[in-house]
Parts: structure tokens; C-alpha cells; sequence
């Protein structure tokens, strides 16, 4: 009983009886060794493995046998021919290839084994390559088989280009070399498959010598170079530019950066404010001025020369890099770079420090609470009033710093805040005025002293309380979150009446109808067992 063996033959699976598989593989060794591992000679080992695997299907299909066997290798081996008849020598390959070259002309026939096939024939195609095809079937010039083709199209009337488009779709491609030499009816064997692809390379060679030879070869790779060429200058000059034009914006903006933050750190104010088209963008930066309520005066110095270097070494970096694209001078750049990185590195951890040690002035807080009875026992409703406010004609800065804002006064820069006025239920029958106080500090007494430092008035007269739109710190007081709370004591069975420009401090009241802060001003409110309900008058 004999061993068999799976290969695979050009994508198709075989199985194959030992004796058979050492004799196949010897034969195709025998070729590989021949033609070599070269491009070309890779192409002719696969187009005579794709023949030799059409073939072992065809002996398949007529034998009914699943098996490859011995007498079969020898048959393919006789047909595609033995190793010593495609190892010659110089000599007679010269007259066979010769012979080849006449046999792949058009009208050249051979008398041999394998019977003609029509296909359509790629490499001389115009259209689908089906004259070509025919012309290589019966030996006639592609071009007699064209132009009788355009004639029948005009005799017929057009008839004949369904049945071109017929045989276009019907027959088959010719993609094998195997495929192109049964289409002249020649034998598939191994010199033939090796002189038609040597053919079609030497063919493929010369054309493309030709090409390169010709004058419009020539012609038209030098206007390439010639328009590469201009397209490189083009280019050149238009990056120029942009980085000229890159340049001019960069030193514009480190030039004014620079010049508005070196002016608000030590004027005390932007030059930008008097420029017309920044004025209305928005109110002048007094840093230092500021800087105050915020920061210790022991810290503020060293933090203000930290954020000079934090901001201008970027800033001047800009304006460096900016100039040196524009005039394109020499310079120790990685020097440069380092030494200001390094400052700058110094300077942001100077900067951390600092402020990490103002962050214990509002780690413990201090809230003192004040109520003051209303002298007014007749009095059935309370009428609430904002004062006036003193200082609608200074010169102000918005800061969200819970309901927070700068203020100038009399070349003085106060800090100001809104109170928060409420309305809720007494237990008293009496009107009740409370104020709480609210402030932070490194401890509880020092959050007390700054609650002291919390200036806050409202005026009382009949049934009337008029209260200040805002309260501020005394001069030299820090900001730590200071805050002023009013809630005033309703008794049940009594009113209060919200006056319109009330709506600055008044938050969050609870009422029975859910009514939003800015529609209960200019009304009358009832306080009764449930809350405040509005009382039509």
C-alpha cells in the first residue's frame, strides 16, 4: 500500500501517490534550478505550475480517479516536455526562440498536440481584444478583422456591435501564458511557456527604450525638471513671506503684551484703556491695587516680581523668536532657551509657594449675628427699601467673587459686596431685623477681627427700612470671603412690602406660589401659617 501526500499545484489542491510526488518533485526542482529565483524566472515556474495543475484536472475529470499517480506525472512530464529538452545548448536555444518570435506572429501556425481555443487576446487588444483573439485562432491580421468589422457595422445597421459586445461577454480572456500559446494553437509545454514570457519581456524592454529614447521623452521631462524647478522657487519665496509675515504678528504681540503688562504691574493701570477700539471692551486693570485685598502685604512684593517673570519671559520669548524670524541673526539659542526656562521654572515655584501660604487664612470661619427689633408695635406692614447708592458714580470693575466689586472713590480703591436680604416667619409678634456676618481666617479670632471690619448700614424710620446696596471692608482689610446675610422676622398675620430696586439683594425668598425673586418686588406679601402669600391691595 503506498503513502499519498496533499500539495498544492497553483492554488489547487492535489493528492498524489509517493512514487508520483518524488518524481513531480524532482521534475519541478529540475525547473526552479533552470530558470532560476529572478523575476522573469518566477513568472515562467508559475505559468508552467498553472498548466501542469490544468492538466492534472483533466485527467481527473476523464480517469474519475481522486489520486494522482505515477503514469500521470510521466504523461505531463512527455507533454510539457523532459528536463533535457529544455536544457540545450546556446546554439539551438537561439534557433528556438527564434522560431518562437515567428510562431507568436499573427497568421503563424504550428502543427502540434493541443487543438486552438478562442480567446481574447489582452496584449493586442483595442477594445475587448475580440478581432485580436480571432486573428490568432485563424491566422489572420487583427487589423483586416477590424476593419471588416467596421464595415458589417454599417451594413448591418448597427447590428453587429451587439454581437462584438456578445462575444466579448461569451469568450474567455487569455490571462495564462498557457492560455495565449493554446490560442495559436501551440503546445503548452516548457519552451514554449519560457520563450513566450522571455518574448513578452523582451518586447515589453524594447518599447519602453524606445520611449526613452524619443525626443518627446525627453521634451517632456525636461519641462517637468523646468516646472518643478519654478514650483521650488515658487514656494520658497511664498514660505519667505509667511514666516516674514509670522514674524511681524509675533513681535506686534509680544511688543504690546510686554509694554500693557509692565505698565499695569507698575502704573497701576493698561495702556490699552486709552486706545479707541479697547476702551469699550472693557474697564482698566489696576493690578496693584487690587492685588491688596487678596494677598498679604508680606507676600504681595515677592508675588508680584514671580508673576513679572511668570508673564514676561513668554512674552519676551515671542518677541525673541518674532525678530529673529524677521532679520534672521545668529544666536546661542539653546543657551538662551535654558537660562529662561530655567528662571522661569524658579520663578512659577516662587509663585506656588506663596500662594499655598495664603491658603491657611481661610481654613477656619467666623459667623456674628446681630438682630434689632423695628420700634413700630402699630405697624401691620413693614415696607423694605434699597437705599441710595453712594457710589453709582465711581468708576467700577465687575468681579465674580460672590457678589463682589472694585470701586474707585476719592483716588482710593475700595471693595464692595452685596448683601443678602430674606424674609421668614417670627415667633415674636414683633418685626425682627437679624444680620449675620460671615468672614475666614487662619483661625477663629482672626476670622472675628475681620468680621469686625465688615461695614454695613441700614436705616429705620416709622415702618420703613432702607438698606444699603452694598457693604465694604475698611481700608487695609483682606478679602477671605466676607459675606453679609439679612433676614427679616415677619410675625403671622402681618405684611411686608418689597420695593422694586429691592431686587439687587434680595435671594432666594420662599413663598407659598413659588413666586422668583424679580416678580415679588413692588408687591405686598402676608405671612400666614403656610409662609408668605401675596396680598392684593
Amino acid at each position: 500500500m503506498k503513502k499519498t501526500f496533499t500539495i498544492n499545484i497553483s492554488g489547487s489542491v492535489f493528492h498524489i501517490d509517493e512514487d508520483a510526488y518524488q518524481k513531480l518533485q524532482t521534475y519541478l526542482q529540475m525547473l526552479n534550478a533552470h530558470f532560476g529565483s529572478g523575476e522573469e524566472g518566477r513568472e515562467i515556474l508559475q505559468d508552467i505550475e498553472t498548466r501542469i495543475a490544468e492538466l492534472f484536472n483533466e485527467k481527473m475529470s476523464k480517469d474519475e480517479k481522486n489520486v494522482i499517480l505515477e503514469t500521470w506525472v510521466d504523461e505531463v512530464i512527455a507533454r510539457m516536455g523532459k528536463p533535457e529538452d529544455f536544457m540545450e545548448g546556446e546554439e539551438e536555444e537561439e534557433e528556438e526562440s527564434t522560431a518562437g518570435r515567428e510562431a507568436s506572429q499573427p497568421g503563424y501556425t504550428t502543427t502540434g498536440k493541443t487543438k486552438r481555443r478562442m480567446y481574447r487576446d489582452p496584449d493586442h487588444r483595442v477594445l475587448g481584444g475580440v478581432c485580436s483573439g480571432m486573428g490568432a485562432y485563424f491566422g489572420i491580421e487583427p487589423l483586416v478583422l477590424r476593419i471588416i468589422c467596421f464595415v458589417l457595422i454599417w451594413v448591418t445597421g448597427g447590428v453587429m456591435i451587439p454581437v462584438y459586445l456578445l462575444l466579448w461577454i461569451a469568450v474567455p480572456k487569455a490571462k495564462t501564458t498557457a492560455q495565449k500559446l493554446e490560442m495559436r494553437g501551440q503546445e503548452a509545454t516548457v519552451s514554449n511557456i519560457e520563450k513566450s514570457i522571455r518574448e513578452e519581456v523582451k518586447e515589453v524592454k524594447e518599447s519602453y527604450n524606445q520611449f526613452r529614447s524619443s525626443d518627446s521623452y525627453n521634451k517632456g521631462r525636461e519641462q517637468v525638471s523646468r516646472f518643478g524647478e519654478v514650483v521650488y522657487r515658487v514656494l520658497r519665496v511664498a514660505l519667505k513671506v509667511v514666516v516674514i509675515l509670522v514674524g511681524v504678528a509675533l513681535i506686534l504681540f509680544g511688543f504690546v503684551g510686554l509694554l500693557t503688562f509692565l505698565t499695569s504691574m507698575i502704573v497701576g493701570h493698561s495702556v490699552m484703556e486709552a486706545a479707541p477700539w479697547f476702551g469699550h471692551w472693557g474697564p482698566e486693570f489696576h493690578m496693584p491695587e487690587i492685588a491688596h485685598f487678596f494677598i498679604s502685604s508680606g507676600s504681595l512684593t515677592t508675588l508680584m516680581i514671580a508673576s513679572a517673570f511668570l508673564v514676561g519671559i513668554p512674552l519676551l520669548a515671542i518677541l525673541f523668536v518674532g525678530t529673529k524670524m524677521v532679520f534672521r541673526f545668529q544666536t546661542n539659542n539653546k543657551l538662551i532657551f535654558l537660562g529662561s526656562l530655567g528662571v522661569w521654572l524658579v520663578a512659577l515655584v516662587v509663585a506656588i509657594v506663596v500662594s499655598l501660604s495664603q491658603v491657611g487664612d481661610y481654613s477656619k470661619s467666623t459667623t456674628v449675628s446681630q438682630s434689632q427689633v423695628v420700634d413700630c408695635d402699630s405697624c401691620q406692614t413693614l415696607y423694605l427699601e434699597l437705599g441710595n447708592d453712594n457710589y453709582s458714580n465711581s468708576h467700577n470693575y465687575s468681579m465674580d467673587l460672590d457678589r463682589m466689586k472694585v470701586v474707585s472713590e476719592g483716588g482710593k480703591t475700595l471693595l464692595l459686596g452685596s448683601p443678602r436680604l430674606d424674609v421668614e416667619s417670627s415667633n415674636t409678634n414683633d418685626f425682627v431685623i437679624l444680620t449675620r456676618k460671615k468672614s475666614r481666617g487662619s483661625s477663629q479670632e482672626v476670622a472675628k477681627e475681620y468680621v469686625e471690619e465688615i461695614v454695613y448700614n441700614f436705616n429705620v424710620s416709622d415702618s420703613t427700612v432702607y438698606f444699603d446696596p452694598y457693604y465694604r471692608l475698611k481700608d487695609g482689610s483682606r478679602w477671605l470671603q466676607q459675606e453679609v446675610d439679612i433676614t427679616i422676622k415677619v410675625p403671622e398675620g402681618k405684611s411686608v412690602y418689597l420695593g422694586e430696586k429691592l431686587i439687587k439683594i434680595i435671594y432666594d425668598i420662599e413663598n407659598v406660589s413659588n413666586t422668583w425673586d424679580g416678580d415679588m418686588v413692588g408687591k405686598y406679601w402676608k405671612m400666614t401659617e403656610l409662609g408668605l402669600e401675596e396680598e392684593n391691595r
